[in-house]
């Protein structure tokens, strides 16, 4: 993979952490990256984790939930111990992680933002979560990610809209 690893599976690596490594053809028209994700590699919706950027009373904070499932902001603030979260900026996400709207991994950060992971992740033995570029997904068990970004677990994802 010379030459065409992220920041986040530069950092796996160095960290010793056994991950796969998926990509599919991004189709721009899809309206929904995580739901693309899923389809193309033939994955559960529930096994495939989006990652989202809130700000928590005024603090970035990542949210990492399920691609079929919403981040519950109230959730997010009080697993952080905040009282108020909104949805960052798109452009404030980008600058923050270093990554593109749509490939943002909650790994290998240009900052080194909190990271809450919702729950529902430790029911599998492997959840797939962006490798930092539309169209990579990595697959990794759920407490290796957890160790991978010194994330918190709590319920933050609230079901998506049916």
């Amino acid at each position: 993979m010379a030459g065409r690893g992220t920041p986040a599976t530069a950092l796996l690596a160095k960290l010793g952490i056994t991950h796969s490594v998926h990509t599919y053809e991004h189709d721009p028209r899809h309206g929904s990256y995580g739901l693309e994700a899923s389809d193309a590699l033939g994955v559960a919706p529930e096994r495939v984790f989006k990652t989202l950027v809130a700000e928590v009373d005024g603090a970035l904070t990542v949210g990492v939930v399920p691609v079929a499932g919403q981040l519950d902001l109230k959730a997010l603030a009080a697993a952080t111990g905040g009282k108020k979260a909104v949805m960052a900026g798109v452009a404030t996400a980008e600058r923050a992680t270093g990554y593109v709207a749509g490939g943002i991994s909650p790994v290998g950060q240009r900052k080194r933002l909190p990271v809450v992971i919702d729950s529902s992740a430790l029911a599998f033995p492997t959840v797939f979560c962006s490798g930092g570029r539309r169209g990579l997904e990595i697959e990794l068990a759920p407490a290796d990610l957890v160790r991978a970004v010194g994330a918190s677990v709590a319920v933050i994802a609230q079901p998506g809209p049916s």
